[in-house]
């Protein structure tokens, strides 16, 4: 057996093999050589596409989704302010869904810094709905993975979805709590380095719903979604110098904290929601401004 494919408890830990340049070199883990971010400084921040989802053929029995064009609308200026090429679809078709993506994962994104997508519609648990039918966020996230994008290889593809993920309500349980102040997180960039490694397919992925498995997720019909409303609030006031997971963990304070539902009916009347991060990035993501090419 080879001896870096296990170890015990006492055995002293391996160092890492990683290829750099065509030869092998021991690197310890967390060496100073290994930066703690992502590099955005390319020349352009990405591509950041808006599928807004408001009505729906009647064979998926879903309503039409009165404010999410309001969630479109902020999410397409918060985005724009911090760079992004953005696009927006509206009442997308499970072809196009489909599409867009191979689209995205066919352009060459060698002079971005990372790709983005919000999808607003109607869901469930692992699934979004198109205007004519579900699809799994699994079967339109594929064309991203791996070899079958290179060029956005080791670089963060980042997805906001608002959509329901269940019918459960979070009714909430009450918290005394005192309130104590935090010292304030600075990180300083590190030194980049280029190295040639081999990377997981699966690697430099964030997923951002606006609710936990098996619950349902709440929109104003005048005001958009409580998950948007709140994630663009953390993006205008943060969005330039606060790293990206900090922000997200300020968006699910402000969804947990600042909103509860107010209804004609008891059943839903009152009820909380806490939006979910899965974070599968290996670096921090800061939105730094882009400096200006002055020639």
């Amino acid at each position: 057996m080879d001896k870096f494919s296990m170890h015990t408890d006492n055995d002293e830990l391996p160092y890492i093999l990683r290829r750099v340049t065509g030869e092998r070199k021991s690197v310890k883990p967390g060496a100073p050589s290994e930066p703690n971010e992502y590099n955005f400084n390319y020349k352009n921040r990405g591509i950041f596409i808006i599928i807004n989802n408001k009505h729906f053929d009647e064979s998926t029995g879903q309503e039409t989704r009165e404010g999410t064009d309001i969630d479109a609308e902020r999410l397409e200026e918060r985005f724009q302010d911090l760079g992004f090429e953005v696009r927006r679809y509206d009442d997308v078709t499970r072809t196009k869904m489909t599409g867009l993506m191979y689209d995205i994962a066919s352009y060459d994104h060698s002079n971005s810094d990372c790709f983005g997508c919000a999808i607003l519609s109607h869901g469930r648990d692992g699934k979004v709905y198109a205007t004519d039918g579900i699809l799994p966020i699994e079967l339109m996230v594929l064309p991203l993975k791996g070899s079958r994008s290179p060029t956005l290889v080791g670089k963060p593809k980042l997805f906001f979805i608002q959509a329901c993920r269940g019918t459960n309500l979070d009714y909430g349980v009450e918290l005394v709590e005192s309130i104590t102040p935090s010292p304030q997180d600075e990180t300083d960039a590190a030194a980049q380095t280029v190295t040639i490694r081999k990377l997981p397919a699966e690697a430099d992925f964030l997923f951002t719903y606006s609710t936990v498995p098996g619950y349902y997720s709440w929109r104003n019909n005048q005001d958009g979604s409580w998950f948007i409303q709140a994630l663009c609030i953390v993006l205008e006031n943060h969005g330039f110098k606060m790293e990206l997971l900090h922000m997200l963990t300020h968006v699910n304070r402000i969804v947990a904290y600042e909103f509860e539902s107010c209804t004609d009916k008891e059943f839903t009347d009152g009820t909380k929601q806490i939006p979910s991060v899965v974070s599968m990035l290996t670096r921090y993501v800061y939105f730094r401004p882009k400096k200006q090419d002055i020639r």
